[in-house]
Formats: structure tokens, sequence, C-alpha cells
């Protein structure tokens, strides 16, 4: 497959995931599916967006990047026979590393709530952490010490799983790019081969 083709490949994979790392990130607003009347009352880590921006917004737009390149002309910057494809190339590897961080953010804020725990309202009638280290994860029994709101526990581990599982393969996807795009830079793309009436790859 060309560099422009696998660009376009993974492009096409990370659009719904970006959308499902989204969704998730809104339902976590929505703590067991009720709305919640004080926002305080919400994880720390809901408030860090990471599915929104890292997953999301920040992963759109490298995904968009990585779809147009199979169909960027192989020769056509500025009418310059040396640019064109690996110019776009090149460029698809700059957003790739961007798509990398804002994966690698969203990953890091779902691993970091999965450890520690919902915020909900404890048997001591306050709202806080109950849970240490994910000692919870271990022992569903602990699930009991979260009063409210119902069904935090596994709302909270359920969303924030996929959003470390999303994230985490959006990494992967990125780094691909990464290796894909500094391949289509330095030695073309194979559906160049030949064009502006050159006799290699441009």
């Amino acid at each position: 497959m060309c560099t422009g083709g696998c660009a376009r490949c993974l492009g096409g994979t990370l659009i719904p995931l970006a959308v499902f790392g989204l969704l998730a990130n809104i339902l976590l607003f929505f703590p067991g599916g009720k709305v919640v009347n004080d926002k305080s009352h919400l994880s720390d880590e809901v408030w860090y967006f990471g599915g929104i921006l890292g997953s999301g917004v920040l992963m759109i737009f490298p995904a968009l990047v990585f779809l147009g390149l199979q169909n960027n002309d192989c020769c056509g910057c500025c009418g310059n026979e040396g640019c064109g494809k690996r110019f776009a190339m090149f460029t698809s590897t700059l957003f790739a590393v961007i798509g990398f961080l804002g994966a690698g953010y969203s990953f890091i804020v779902s691993a970091v709530s999965i450890n520690k725990g919902p915020k909900c309202f404890m048997a001591n009638g306050t709202w806080g952490y109950p849970f240490h280290d994910g000692d919870y994860l271990k022992d569903q029994a602990l699930w009991s010490e979260c009063k409210e709101p119902r069904d935090v526990v596994p709302w909270n581990l359920t969303l924030f799983s996929i959003l470390l599982v999303i994230g985490g393969i959006q990494m992967v996807l990125c780094a691909i790019q990464v290796i894909n795009g500094l391949l289509g830079t330095l030695c073309g793309d194979c559906q160049c081969c030949g064009c502006c009436g050159g006799d290699g790859p441009v």
C-alpha cells in the first residue's frame, strides 16, 4: 500500500474513534445516567476533557489531514516538482505527533481516574473519593461505599476504560502515521513515481 493510501486508512479509523471518545466524555457528565445538580460533585478528571479535547478535537484535525493525503497532487506544490506529495506527507507527520500527544493526554487522564475512582457521596455524609490506589478494582464489595449517584462506580469505570482503550489505539495509529509520513517524505509515494516527467518518485 502506498504511503498516501495507508494514511487515508488510518484517518478513516481515527474518525469513529474520535467520535466515540467525545461521546464517552460527554456521558461522564451524567454519572449513573442522571443529571447532577451540583457540578462540584463530578470527578475532577471529567473536567479535564480527556475524551473531548485529547481523543476528540485534537484527533479530528490529524484524521482529516490523513484522509486528504491520497487525493493530494503529487507535484502540485506551487509548480515545484520537488515538493507536492513529500511536503504533504511531512505535514501529516506533524499532525500525527499532535494527535499522539492528544491521545496520550486522554490515556493518562483515564488511567489516573480509573486508579483514583469516582467522586461520590460517602457513608460519612460528605462528597469525596472513598477509594485508594485502585483498591476497588479488586474488591467489588467496596463499591457500596459510594451511596450517590447510584451506579456511579461502574459508570465511571466503564467510560474511562473505553477512553483508555481509545487513547491507546489512537496513540498506536498516530505512531504508525509518523513512521509512514517520514517514509513518504524521504522516499515519496509510489503513486508519484515518474510524475511531472521525472524518472523516479517525487
